[in-house]
C-alpha cells in the first residue's frame, strides 16, 4: 500500500461531469489498496471570473477581501468531489485550508506555506476516509484567510505530500507528462519518463506551464517525488525526483521557450562605477524582474547596457530607464517587445562540452541572430527575434536528438 496525494487542476474539475470522471480515477486508486488525499483547484475559470467581479467593484481590491473572495472557488469543487466520492461508495470529507490547517505567512495573494498540521488528516486516513483538501489557500497567524498565488494548488499538493510523508504527489492534468518541448509546436516532441528537480525548475521558470515554479522548489527542498499524469490516471506520466547516480543523464533533456520577453538597451553609458546600479535600481524598486543582462566592453569611455524584462512591464520599464539615462548622461534608450527566449536544459550539460557550440551553430545556420545570452550549470538561454521562435525551437530539438528515444533509461 502506498500513500498518494492526487492533485487535480481547474480544467480537470471544470464541470460536474469532469468531477465525476476524476472521482472515478480516485476511486480506482483507493480500491487498489492505496491511501489517498485529494487536492483540488477551483472549477474551470472560476478564479478568473471571481477576480473579474472584484475588479468590476474596485480597480484595486483590498488584498484581504480579495483572498476571501478567491478562496471561495475551491470550497465548491471540494464539496462536490466529496459528494461524488460518496456516490462511488467511498468515505470522503472536504477540508478548507484553515480547517486542516495549512499555516502560511501574512502576505495576501502570494502567501508562503510555513507549516501543515497533519493530525486531522492522519485521523481521516486512519478511519479510511479520503480527505478532499482545497488547494491554493491557507490561514495566517492572525487567522486570516490567505491565497498562494497562481498555480498555488500545485504547491498545496506538494506541501501535503511532504508533511504526510507521501510516496508521491501526483499532478493530474490535461497532458500526460513533461515533454521535450511543446508538442503543439514540435509534433515530434517526446514525453520524458523522468526529469530531475533541477531540470523541471529550469523548464518551469523558462516557460513550461506544466508545473508551478514554487511547487517544484518545494518538492526539491523536501525531496517529494512528483509525478505528472493525464487526468484519466492512465500511463506512467513523468516522474520528477533527484538524479539517480547510476543513470547517465542525457546531455539535453528539453527545449523551453517564452514569448513573454522584452529587451531594453541604454546606449552611450559613461563607464563610471555606480551607473549599472543607477539603471537597475529604478527597475528593482518598481518590482520588475530583470532576466538577462549584457554590457559590452567600454569604447571611448562609453558602454552599451542591455537587459530583458517581462513583456507586460516593457512600457513601464522604458519610462523608468529614460529617466535614469537622462540622469547619468547616457545617449539613448532603445527597446523591443518583439523578442523571445529559447533555452536548452539538461543536467548532462555539467559533464559534456559543446552544447553552446551546437546551439550557436544551429541558430547561425538558420540565419537567427542571438541578441543576448545567459547560462547556468544546466541551461543556456538566448534572446532572439520572436518571428524566428518556432524555427529555432524545431531546429534545436532536432539537433540535440530530442525527437529520438534515448538509448538508455533515465
Amino acid at each position: 500500500m502506498a500513500r498518494y496525494i492526487m492533485k487535480f487542476g481547474g480544467s480537470s474539475v471544470a464541470t460536474v461531469d469532469h468531477i465525476r470522471a476524476a472521482a472515478g480515477v480516485i476511486a480506482r486508486r483507493k480500491r487498489e489498496g492505496h491511501e489517498v488525499v485529494v487536492v483540488l483547484s477551483a472549477m474551470g475559470d472560476t478564479t478568473d471570473e471571481l477576480l473579474a467581479k472584484a475588479q468590476a467593484i474596485s480597480p484595486r481590491p483590498n488584498p484581504r477581501e480579495l483572498d476571501m473572495l478567491l478562496s471561495s472557488g475551491e470550497q465548491v469543487s471540494i464539496a462536490l468531489m466529496a459528494m461524488a466520492l460518496r456516490e462511488q461508495g467511498l468515505k470522503a470529507r472536504s477540508w478548507l485550508g484553515h480547517q486542516v490547517p495549512i499555516r502560511t505567512d501574512s502576505v495576501h495573494a502570494k502567501a508562503r506555506i510555513e507549516k501543515v498540521e497533519t493530525a486531522r488528516l492522519e485521523a481521516e486516513l486512519a478511519a479510511d476516509v479520503i480527505p478532499v483538501v482545497a488547494g491554493f489557500q491557507g490561514i495566517d497567524p492572525d487567522d486570516q484567510v490567505t491565497t498562494l498565488g497562481r498555480g498555488g494548488s500545485d504547491t498545496t499538493g506538494v506541501a501535503l505530500a511532504a508533511a504526510l510523508k507521501a510516496d508521491e504527489c501526483q499532478i493530474l492534468t490535461d497532458v500526460d507528462g513533461v515533454y521535450t518541448t511543446d508538442p503543439r509546436m514540435v509534433p515530434q516532441a517526446r514525453r520524458l519518463a523522468r526529469v530531475t528537480f533541477e531540470e523541471m525548475l529550469e523548464l518551469a521558470s523558462l516557460g513550461s506551464r506544466v508545473l508551478q515554479i514554487r511547487s517544484v522548489q518545494f518538492a526539491g527542498k523536501y525531496n517529494v517525488p512528483v509525478r505528472v499524469l493525464h487526468n484519466s490516471g492512465e500511463g506512467e506520466g513523468t516522474l520528477i525526483s533527484y538524479e539517480e547516480p547510476d543513470m547517465e543523464a542525457p546531455v539535453v533533456s528539453g527545449i523551453a521557450f517564452s514569448r513573454d520577453e522584452a529587451q531594453v538597451t541604454i546606449t552611450g553609458v559613461p563607464d563610471r562605477p555606480g551607473n549599472g546600479y543607477a539603471i537597475l535600481n529604478r527597475v528593482s524598486e518598481a518590482h520588475i524582474v530583470v532576466d538577462m543582462i549584457v554590457m559590452n566592453a567600454p569604447r571611448s569611455g562609453l558602454v552599451d547596457f542591455s537587459f530583458s524584462v517581462p513583456r507586460d512591464e516593457f512600457e513601464q520599464t522604458m519610462e523608468l530607464i529614460r529617466s535614469a539615462a537622462a540622469e547619468i548622461g547616457a545617449s539613448d534608450v532603445l527597446g523591443s517587445a518583439n523578442v523571445a527566449k529559447i533555452s536548452v536544459v539538461g543536467v548532462g550539460m555539467r559533464s559534456h562540452a559543446g552544447v553552446a557550440t551546437t546551439m550557436f551553430e544551429v541558430l547561425a545556420r538558420e540565419g537567427i541572430n542571438v541578441r543576448m545570452v545567459s547560462t547556468s550549470e544546466i541551461k543556456i538561454s538566448v534572446l532572439i527575434e520572436e518571428k524566428y521562435l518556432e524555427l529555432g525551437v524545431r531546429s534545436l530539438h532536432e539537433a540535440f536528438g530530442l525527437d529520438r528515444a534515448p538509448s538508455h533509461a533515465k
